[in-house]
């Protein structure tokens, strides 16, 4: 997550440079402040979204716990998974994460992310689900 934050914040720090060359104020009003937003941003925001976000996996069911202003508390019983993925971004593939995805049916929050995993886990989850929906329709 701080990657991709810092990856963000780049933008802004390239347009403060601009603004710094161009020298229409004094030295250092527009980088400074734009420098120390952004690395409070980098070292802040990831870690409050990390821990804004939670889940346990029961015998039959998945609940996703995540927000910071609007917190969301969904359960998702693993009778009405239709599919489940497992993905890796460039970023995620580098450090080892994966990202898990419960498709399910009907249309209101039809699919529930859980991003961050270590890849064994999400695998290890993607594999019990399966096991306990193989389970309960036989």
């Amino acid at each position: 997550m701080r990657v991709a934050t810092l990856i963000a914040s780049v933008p802004f720090v390239i347009g403060a440079l601009v603004l710094e060359v161009a020298g229409l104020l004094p030295t250092g009003v527009f980088i400074v402040p734009v420098l120390l937003a952004a690395v409070l941003i980098v070292i802040r925001v990831p870690r409050r979204r990390y821990m804004a976000r939670g889940y346990v996996m029961g015998e039959d069911r998945l609940r996703v716990v995540r927000g910071l202003w609007f917190r969301s508390d969904t359960v998702v019983p693993f009778g009405r998974v239709q599919h489940i993925d497992v993905h890796q971004g460039p970023l995620e593939r580098a450090y080892g994460l994966a990202t898990l995805t419960l498709h399910t049916a009907g249309s209101h929050n039809a699919s529930v992310s859980l991003p961050g995993l270590a890849d064994a886990d999400a695998r290890a989850m993607r594999e019990t689900i399966r096991a306990q929906i193989r389970r309960d329709t036989m």
